[in-house]
């Protein structure tokens, strides 16, 4: 009895010694749990800083859009530079509108339809680029709990036939090697908590960007539909 008691006051039950005691499968499992952690954070830092960046973006295009500059300028100012957002939009709006009459387009829906294809390939891409690595988070969410859970099992099997050598269920026996297992279960919450919370909010505000896209794609499909059936118009009455 004094030896079990000497033993349990030597006991470290630190995370790091806990750490160090379990067995190989479940520390490979706790350092997967802590690699996706950090991956989990890196993508949050990295939305978090991007969406802020591109929510800027877009309310500084519609203030200098809807103030009144030319569409002319406006293109020739952007299309020197790299785009993203609406502004990558208006961009691929007025180069096929360019390339259209340049061309001699003859035919409103036709030129109409290739302008709505424009915008919404360029829609699809950068809504492709605003979910990138959103399904990592997901995947971490879902799965980190059970990769943890599978580790407690392991450990709580290693640590009951440890039990089943010394012949003693004394629970300075037994505490060690089951606080060891419950640590993977208690990593892999806190690899998928972050992830589920993160997931949940980066899709909204993707949602909310590629809406406004969409919404801005509506708005210019319409303005140059006017603009079309201005210049359209006259040439076809007069042939």
């Amino acid at each position: 009895m004094e030896t079990i008691e000497l033993a349990a006051a030597h006991t470290d039950v630190s995370l790091w010694a806990l750490f160090m005691q379990a067995g190989f499968i479940v520390k490979l499992v706790m350092i997967g749990l802590l690699g996706a952690s950090v991956w989990t954070w890196a993508i949050v830092i990295d939305k978090y800083i991007n969406y802020g960046r591109a929510r800027r973006q877009f309310d500084q295009f519609e203030q200098v859009f809807w103030s009144g500059q030319s569409l002319e300028e406006l293109y020739r100012s952007l299309s020197e530079r790299p785009t993203g957002g609406l502004a990558a939009m208006f961009v691929a709006a007025m180069r096929e509108w360019k390339k259209s009459f340049e061309r001699g387009a003859r035919s409103p829906i036709g030129l109409q339809m290739r302008i709505d294809r424009a915008m919404d390939v360029t829609l699809a891409r950068e809504s492709e680029q605003l979910e990138a690595r959103l399904s990592s988070l997901a995947t971490i969410g879902s799965a980190a709990p059970f990769v943890g859970l599978f580790g407690t099992v392991v450990g709580i099997m290693t640590s009951f036939q440890a039990i089943a050598g010394s012949k003693s269920t004394n629970l300075a026996v037994v505490a060690p090697g089951i606080a060891e297992a419950l640590l993977a279960t208690a990593i892999g919450l806190v690899a998928a908590i972050p992830a589920v919370i993160a997931y949940n909010k980066f899709s909204g505000d993707a949602g909310k960007l590629t809406a406004r896209m969409e919404g801005f794609a509506d708005e210019f499909s319409a303005i140059l539909s006017r603009q079309i059936d201005e210049k359209l118009q006259p040439r076809a009455a007069a042939q």
